[in-house]
């Protein structure tokens, strides 16, 4: 979804995206007046699942505040690496909270895949016209996204036809500049409201944890083949019952230079298009000709 004129056209960078003058230094246009905002002004849904409080929500937030009326449902409390979970054996409760920004806000006892679903069903009582997850805290790239609460919320709107996008940081620290993600993920944002993406669209964005001048702009990748090398730490609590800690390393088998990982790691926003169809195709037609 990124226009074609943004390409840079020299042949070691065809997907890397060039960020002309003009839109770069681009101020943020005024808040409209009341009398502008009519039925046509864009709904989005804006949630995460580092809690409703966390620095990257509210970072994403002010970053597309002017863009069209701004809802916000997220968790209570973090909900990372809850992937697509969803609450079925308890009730779920919203609670409307007061913000510095006076967005309308909502938290929500459940996972982030709750926050949509409840969204949608109770308080926005239609489909929004774009969905947004983050700032999450933290790397989302590669094998992250099937863990990810920030990118299973993104998934759980295009599933229900609400394109959607999914933003992260890597940067874990909850003192994180979050300069760099918030001039990205206007970009972004709004050239989607200018070209009305396809409703089942998800994009997951991720943004180098450097200062914003040394981002080089944004490269459209595909997925990197990497994992976790998982260790878990044994220990004994105070009354001697055994229990684990999960700890890790990530390692990259992918030494692609398309991928997600490479462009982050050489300074670039990477935008990985995503879809919730599992389906192997190849393998598909080959158990076809076995199974007729």
């Amino acid at each position: 979804m990124i226009p074609p004129e943004f390409l840079l056209s020299d042949s070691k960078n065809r997907n890397a995206l060039h960020l002309p003058e003009n839109l770069m230094n681009k101020k943020k246009t005024t808040r409209p007046t009341p009398k502008q905002e009519g039925k046509s002004k864009p709904v989005i849904l804006i949630t995460n699942d580092d809690g409703v409080t966390a620095p990257g929500i509210r970072s994403l937030v002010d970053a597309v505040k002017d863009l069209g009326k701004i809802v916000v449902v997220a968790p209570d409390k973090p909900q990372s690496g809850m992937g697509h979970a969803i609450t079925i054996g308890q009730p779920l409760r919203l609670q409307k909270i007061t913000t510095d920004d006076s967005i309308e806000t909502y938290s929500c006892t459940g996972t982030p895949v709750d926050c949509v679903k409840l969204a949608v069903d109770k308080i926005l009582h239609r489909k929004p016209d774009l969905c947004l997850s983050g700032i999450n805290h933290g790397a989302n790239h590669s094998i992250n996204v099937i863990y990810s609460g920030t990118m299973s919320a993104a998934v759980e709107a295009a599933i229900e036809s609400i394109p959607s996008v999914g933003f992260s940081l890597l940067d874990f620290s909850i003192e994180a500049d979050f300069s760099g993600a918030k001039k990205y993920a206007r970009i972004i944002v709004e050239y989607l409201l200018k070209k009305k993406p396809d409703k089942h669209m998800v994009l997951n964005v991720n943004i180098p944890a450097i200062p914003e001048i040394q981002i080089k702009g944004i490269k459209v990748c595909r997925q990197a083949y990497a994992k976790y090398i998982e260790d878990f730490i044994e220990r004994n609590d105070p009354h001697g019952r055994r229990y684990y800690w999960l700890t890790g390393e990530f390692v990259n088998f992918d030494k692609g230079k398309d991928t997600d990982v490479w462009a982050l790691a050489h300074n670039y926003v990477s935008v990985v298009p995503v879809e919730f169809d599992l389906t192997n195709y190849k393998l598909k037609s080959k158990f076809e000709k076995i199974w007729k």
